[in-house]
């Protein structure tokens, strides 16, 4: 009888959605190395931290207009035009029951703002330069100081690099616990503690990771004991183990397979256009890739409109230039930075200094949904105008290497602003100038400047337009849609992507997720 009590309160509360004593289990595409919001900013590692971490100031993810609220922070004030003034949410505990205090907060913010780990340097440099320092004003309340007149506060503050982590807990992993040290933070990212309302229990960087429920989060209760989520890289293994009710989740369905899983009854599918470009990068900087009338030719002879139809029925976006609608009063669809014209490819192509050279096209074999794919199409697009191609399937990163000519990639709307994606990863000094294969000069960055800090938005506008225009004459990359990915799942679980995520989030808070009778 006790036996038949437990079974019938656990179905109960399977049905009901509320607070559950099931295990959601996923299958994901990917694992990440390992898991620490600061030094991130991979698609793969984006995916997760959400349900482990919060930030001070919050946003709405049920809607794509930006719409901020309460995190960690309570309220916040600009006090001077440098100087922003926030109050902490009292009560707060870490997932090793440790209090949230302001100095966890001024530690948390201060690894990114004045970091001396390296990974931390990189991910300051190419969002954060503009923020100076943070400062304790008393128990409940801190201070951000930044170093001029900043536009994005809140949007910035917002950031996963900007999430809370505990002090003394990070400090005492290694060596000295009175001092944060590399080692320190390198354990953190196998070992890491949140405010959230899961705690990761079991981390095997590249093949699992297990959440539990943290009872004392501070908002509502995560609605599920327990989430594992199981690194499943081939396509055909991750449906199997779907329709098998091995797992709950999938991630990264292609749309071929769409027809596949929603013939199964006991199947469905949530699909989004996720804000994030994949795009093809060129390495301006080789020898045979320097002519800008080169790149501009390979740029114009691409079908961008086929591509979508081929690989994505037709269910991607294809932008005329880098921008989402996710910027808002940012938002520029009327710029025309990227374009299909076979005839301009062929003048251009001869007008240049290319001479048959092979021209190496690096991409990983599974990483990006359809990537290998669409590398083969635009090779035939490529060979058709007369220019030999090779393609080079391997996983390793060759974004800063000197022999590389083109390869693909994806730019990520890391924050809803144009500098929240174009901006960092082709700022003055970012990471593709960083990594040696993009120059900009004096015009740009005073251009740029303008961009990234006029008060107005009309001139942050008009400052972008101009740098599209850049793009478009000089072309560093191409941008060639925002994907149409899918996720599958059994007929009961109540989730879908939310326009307000950055890409790829995997939301299981409460509202976020349930699980309903049939």
């Amino acid at each position: 009888m006790k036996t038949t009590m437990i079974i019938t309160s656990t179905l109960l509360a399977l049905m009901s959605g509320s607070a559950l004593s099931a295990e959601l289990k996923v299958g994901s595409a990917n694992m990440p190395p390992y898991l620490d919001p600061g030094r991130d900013h991979s698609n793969v590692g984006s995916q997760f931290y959400y349900n482990t971490f919060d930030v001070l100031i919050d946003k709405d993810a049920e809607t794509a207009e930006t719409k901020f609220r309460p995190g960690l922070a309570t309220e916040w004030k600009l006090v001077e035009p440098t100087v922003m003034e926030l109050k902490l949410r009292a009560g707060v505990l870490f997932q090793n029951g440790d209090p949230m205090t302001a100095d966890d907060v001024i530690f948390s913010l201060n690894r990114m703002l004045q970091p001396t780990f390296k990974p931390y340097v990189v991910r300051a440099k190419d969002r954060l330069g503009n923020f100076d320092r943070a400062e304790k004003v008393d128990d409940h309340t801190i201070r951000i100081i930044a170093k001029r007149p900043e536009p994005l506060w809140e949007t910035l503050i917002n950031m996963q690099q900007l999430m809370i982590i505990p002090e003394k807990y990070t400090k005492a992993l290694t060596g000295d616990p009175n001092v944060a040290e590399d080692s320190d933070y390198e354990a953190f990212s196998l070992a890491p503690i949140g405010t959230g309302p899961y705690k990761i229990s079991q981390f095997v960087p590249g093949e699992k990771l297990v959440w539990e429920r943290h009872d004392a989060f501070w908002g509502e209760k995560a609605p599920f004991d327990k989430v594992s989520v199981s690194y499943v890289p081939e396509m055909a293994s991750r449906i199997t183990a779907l329709k098998n009710k091995e797992v709950d989740i999938i991630t990264n369905v292609p749309p071929d397979q769409l027809a596949t899983i929603e013939a199964d009854s006991n199947l469905k599918v949530a699909s989004d256009v996720t804000p994030l470009f994949h795009i093809l990068i060129f390495n301006t900087q080789n020898e045979v890739m320097k002519d800008p009338k080169f790149r501009q030719a390979i740029s114009y002879a691409v079908d961008r409109d086929t591509l979508n139809e081929a690989l994505w029925l037709g269910k991607a976006v294809v932008p005329s230039t880098h921008t989402y609608k996710q910027f808002g009063e940012l938002y520029m669809p009327e710029l025309k930075t990227f374009e299909y014209d076979l005839e301009k490819a062929k003048q251009l192509l001869a007008e240049s200094s290319y001479k048959g050279e092979e021209i190496r096209m690096d991409t990983s074999a599974v990483y990006y949904t359809n990537g290998l794919l669409a590398m083969q199409a635009i090779a035939e697009m490529w060979n058709a105008i007369g220019i030999k191609t090779r393609i080079n399937v391997d996983d390793k990163w060759t974004g800063g290497d000197p022999t590389m000519m083109v390869r693909n990639w994806s730019n990520p709307m890391y924050f809803a602003d144009p500098f929240g994606s174009f901006g960092v990863m082709w700022a003055p000094e970012g990471p593709s100038e960083g990594e040696g294969r993009f120059k900009t000069d004096e015009a740009y960055g005073k251009t740029w400047e303008k961009f990234r800090f006029s008060e107005k938005v009309e001139d942050r506008k008009a400052a972008y337009a101009e740098l599209m225009d850049r793009i478009k004459q000089d072309p560093p990359m191409l941008v060639l849609y925002q994907p149409y990915e899918s996720w599958a799942m059994q007929k009961d679980v109540q989730w879908a992507p939310k326009p307000g995520h950055i890409p790829y989030v995997l939301d299981f808070r409460a509202g976020s997720i349930s699980v309903a009778s049939n």
